[in-house]
């Protein structure tokens, strides 16, 4: 099947998870030097402020929209959801944050039928139903694994995940009236003077290979950004979000090569279920 037969939305949704799950693994690497997660959120929203005012000003448009207050909106909660995904992606195993991260499409459906009046399909129902079985089998419920996962983590990667849902939203709302490049210009320059403030004295300054991995988890982020935003622009919410789990599967991937971590068979189980469910909902025509 060539590329061009896959819906344009899913394309940017595939490409967006694969940035993240970039983003997510440098992150993690990054904190091993040393660095605080606000000193990340805060290098990933200069790069992500510096390429954004470009792209902003390649098209020749206003950087400041004509929705103010729900693009400073969407900054706030994403900023705040950042800080807890990262928090959650530095203590526990890439995997394991993910897959706690990736419960946000159903958050996410919920909340456009909710405020957008976005019906959730049928595809998309059988879609989330298998990717939360996928979800729940890589999680091991009832193995040390998943209750010895550290509560503070646990709740944090919850929080980012509601979070996340709720920017998501307000991004497809957005999308109706603002280019792309406004949406996300919004999100460094809230979350940039945000993480400085709550640093405080806790900056520790990176050596060249914590520069570089500062550097990548921008320009990840960034790609995600994009790909996400145009794919929420190009097909509903509910939709187009329930594709975002297939960053858990690029997740267990990136996690084997960079930090030894070794699927178990339940994840691969699960990542299978998980997969099944994308597919069925890019192929169900009804």
């Amino acid at each position: 099947m060539s590329i061009t037969a896959v819906p344009i939305a899913i394309r940017y949704m595939l490409l967006s998870a694969l940035g993240f799950a970039l983003m997510a693994a440098c992150v993690k690497a990054v904190s091993g030097y040393g660095i605080p997660v606000l000193e990340i959120v805060a290098a990933r929203a200069l790069v992500s402020l510096g390429l954004s005012y470009l792209d902003v000003k390649r098209k020749r448009i206003s950087i400041w929209g004509q929705h103010k207050p729900l693009l400073l909106a969407r900054g706030v909660v994403g900023a705040l959801a950042l800080v807890c995904v990262y928090y959650s992606v530095t203590t526990l195993s890439l995997a394991d944050a993910t897959v706690l991260q990736y419960t946000y499409p159903a958050f996410t459906a919920v909340l456009a039928l909710l405020f957008l009046g976005e019906r959730i399909k049928q595809a998309t129902m059988l879609c989330m139903l298998l990717s939360f079985v996928g979800v729940i089998v890589m999680m091991r419920p009832g193995e040390a694994g998943l209750i010895g996962l550290p509560m503070l983590s646990l709740f944090a990667a919850l929080a980012g995940a509601l979070g996340s849902a709720i920017a998501y939203v307000i991004v497809r709302k957005l999308s109706q009236t603002e280019d792309s490049s406004v949406i996300i210009f919004y999100f460094p320059l809230v979350a940039l003077p945000t993480s400085l403030l709550l640093l405080g004295g806790d900056f520790v300054m990176p050596g060249m290979e914590a520069l570089l991995l500062l550097l990548l988890v921008g320009i990840f982020t960034q790609v995600g950004q994009i790909g996400l935003t145009k794919a929420m622009a190009a097909e509903e919410a509910g939709k187009a979000s329930a594709y975002a789990y297939v960053q858990v599967i690029f997740s267990a991937i990136l996690g084997v090569i960079f930090f030894e971590e070794i699927p178990t068979l339940w994840t691969i189980i699960g990542g299978c279920l998980i997969l099944a469910g994308a597919l069925i909902n890019a192929l169900w025509k009804r």
